[in-house]
């Protein structure tokens, strides 16, 4: 490799970690004081989890440390165990081993197996849980412990609520959701409202709780609970725990490899973060799992390897050391502000925007799961929405089944697609998209178009007769984006209410209306006639 190329490379890396390293610290405070664990504890985290998955994880860049579904569950698990530290840290540690254990197995491949729906409930009914809980401490009150709770005092909160603290938090929330994007890619609005809220409250000498004890020493050993009794009783949480730990680690996997175009390993992401995590608990700091904001923040900045994991806890560490007392100066309701933004970039946008559009069915186990997730319990609400997801499912493909009388492939069209590729040199290729295109079906597929080099027109045959759910919808407009950028031309071959579903959702309109035909030979003379030119 050459070191203009090498040069590059550390210069993205570096400014990857700088970036997401800059993005990680107000998070990383507020999630440490959102769950009793303390600022310096969220800090510490993150830099102890980051530097673990950065030297024993994969090449590409993950950047780690506690996010939103792991805050929540956490802060919940706090307040059953009466702030028991103790109790939370023995519990992390039994999560990680969990962890740990599952990148042994094939577990971390289920989790694709999960519907779409059931993931957007949990994400939007986390991001409403965020906003819910921190309307307390931007008031200048102390957090309650559950959405439910402080909903129903809402009321006495306004009328005592500290002027001081509504102000700055106002002062910070106008900051984070109106700073313009262009500036925002120089430095981001969480990093900035941070400073210029704080800045200004001690300037004005106002009258706020703020953050007070930041250590700036590594963390001492926290010795685990290790009473057999205590250990069965906290199962349950660590199991819990763990899920949250996996599943956001996974999805941020997902992503980080279809930004890159690369494939790293779920098992070794979920290993290193496992034993990530267990160091956090035996010193006492917050766990937590990757973080999909700061790895796309990170690869963004033009990050390529794991370096830029390596690069964030020491800039982090650097930040600790020379700002505490900054640090330490911060109002929780600027805090408080900076949550609400985070929980409201949770808030699944994608699905919101097409939800007028979506089947009843996904539309059902959306709510659902919303509801579960705000008002109940994270876990239950997932096993619920995936049950629901089944029930229904396999109602569709029972009562389809009673109605359908499916005709046998025609054998001249498939000797007919075999001669095409030959003929052509795999110049065009005709896929076909068999039996029901559903949440199941639809992350399978997608891994099948990672290579398909040399194909300048593939034709997508859907001939059932079932409308896509919106995972399949979805799971469609990522195949068609996998293509654009490999510059291959898509052709759909479909009927005319599922060509009508997808004009709806505005998957037509990225294909193109000529590419879209109603039978297959169609399609293929098309494809043929503009290979000509």
């Amino acid at each position: 490799m050459r070191i203009k190329e090498r040069l590059s490379i550390l210069t993205g890396d570096l400014f990857g970690g700088i970036n997401s390293a800059i993005i990680t610290l107000p998070q990383a405070l507020a999630f440490g004081v959102a769950t009793g664990f303390g600022a310096s504890a969220g800090l510490w985290g993150a830099i102890i989890l980051c530097l673990t998955v950065g030297l024993l994880g994969p090449k590409i860049p993950i950047v780690s440390g506690t996010t939103g579904p792991v805050a929540i569950v956490i802060a919940s698990m706090m307040t059953a165990l009466g702030y028991d530290i103790k109790a939370a840290v023995t519990i992390i540690m039994m999560a990680a081993v969990f962890q740990f254990i599952s990148a042994l197995t094939n577990i971390p491949s289920i989790v694709k197996y999960v519907p779409y729906p059931v993931i957007s409930g949990f994400m939007n009914g986390v991001g409403v849980i965020i906003i819910i809980l921190q309307l307390n401490p931007l008031m200048g009150h102390k957090a309650l412990s559950s959405t439910l709770e402080t909903v129903l005092h809402i009321h006495t909160s306004i009328l005592t609520a500290n002027a001081d603290a509504l102000l700055i938090g106002a002062l910070t929330l106008l900051i984070v959701f109106g700073t313009p994007r262009k500036l925002n890619k120089i430095i981001p609005s969480q990093i900035l409202a941070l400073i210029l809220a704080t800045f200004i409250s001690i300037k004005l000498g106002l009258n706020l709780d703020r953050i007070s004890d930041v250590s700036v020493a590594f963390p001492s050993i926290v010795t685990p609970y290790f009473d057999i009794n205590k250990l069965i009783s906290y199962i349950p949480y660590a199991l819990t725990l763990a899920i949250v730990f996996s599943a956001e680690s996974l999805l941020t996997g997902l992503v980080s490899d279809s930004i890159m175009k690369a494939k790293s390993s779920p098992k070794h992401i979920l290993g290193a973060l496992g034993i990530g995590n267990f160091v956090c608990a035996l010193t006492g700091s917050l766990g937590g799992s990757a973080a999909t904001m700061r790895t796309v923040a990170a690869l963004n900045s033009g990050s390529t390897t794991k370096l830029t994991t390596i690069i964030n806890p020491l800039i982090l560490l650097v930040l600790l050391y020379q700002c505490s007392g900054f640090v330490a100066q911060i109002p929780l309701a600027v805090l408080a502000a900076i949550l609400m933004k985070i929980g409201y970039d949770i808030i699944d946008m994608k699905f919101l925007k097409v939800i007028r559009y979506a089947p009843k069915d996904d539309l059902l186990i959306l709510f659902v799961v919303f509801l579960l997730t705000v008002f109940y319990n994270l876990i239950f609400a997932v096993g619920a929405g995936i049950t629901l997801a089944a029930l229904l499912y396999a109602k569709r493909v029972a009562d389809k089944a009673k109605t359908v009388h499916k005709k046998v492939y025609d054998a001249d069209i498939m000797q007919m697609e075999r001669v095409l590729e030959k003929d052509y040199k795999h110049k065009i290729r005709v896929v076909h998209i068999e039996g029901q295109f559903f949440f199941g079906s639809a992350t399978q597929l997608v891994s099948h178009f990672d290579d398909v080099l040399g194909t300048e027109y593939l034709i997508l045959n859907y001939d059932a007769d079932d409308l896509l759910d919106i995972s399949a919808v979805f799971a469609l407009e990522d195949i068609i984006v996998r293509l654009k950028s490999q510059h291959i031309k898509v052709l759909l071959v479909s009927n005319k209410d599922v060509v009508e579903q997808l004009d709806s959702l505005s998957i037509v309109n990225q294909i193109g209306y000529d590419n879209v035909f109603y039978d297959e030979n169609s399609a293929i003379e098309y494809a043929k006639s503009k290979l000509k030119y």
